[in-house]
């Protein structure tokens, strides 16, 4: 026979025990808290990266992918350095620089298509008056020739 003043935290005679219940829940909760806070702080230099550069977001991201399989935190501190830093931009002048190359390379004329008249006829300051065609293939022999 118990006393009828028990404290809450001793579970009554019906075998049901409320505070473990209530801290059974609170544990998946907090389980379930930690695991979220846990996945958005690894995912936290991805989400820094993503608006940077292409390249720069999926080294970042491989990197995140790394440290979570391997466990090895390098690979995280790693993705977070490259997220914070602002890589300069070379793939856009170099592809600049390629095209004008291959412009120049391919022997297209730079003046603008309204040099000849309406009519067809050359101009008086024209050189020789051949057609585009013979002289594109007269500068790519000379071309060939240097190389």
């Amino acid at each position: 026979m118990a006393p009828h003043h028990l404290p809450f935290y001793l579970a009554p005679g019906s075998g049901v025990d409320p505070l473990m219940v209530v801290m059974g829940i609170f544990l998946i909760g907090v389980v379930f808290w930690v695991g979220t806070l846990y996945w958005k702080l690894h995912s936290l230099p991805e989400r820094m990266a993503h608006k940077s550069q292409k390249l720069q977001f999926e080294f970042v991201a491989v990197l995140g992918l790394i440290s979570l399989f391997t466990h090895m935190h390098v690979f995280w501190v790693a993705g977070l350095l490259l997220a914070l830093i602002d890589l300069p931009d070379f793939g856009t002048p170099m592809r600049s620089i390629a095209d004008s190359v291959e412009r120049i390379a391919d022997g297209q004329p730079t003046e603008p298509k309204s040099s000849m008249p309406e009519d067809g006829t050359p101009r008086p300051d024209d050189q020789g008056g051949s057609p585009p065609e013979e002289k594109s293939r007269v500068m790519k022999e000379k071309e060939r020739s240097h190389v």
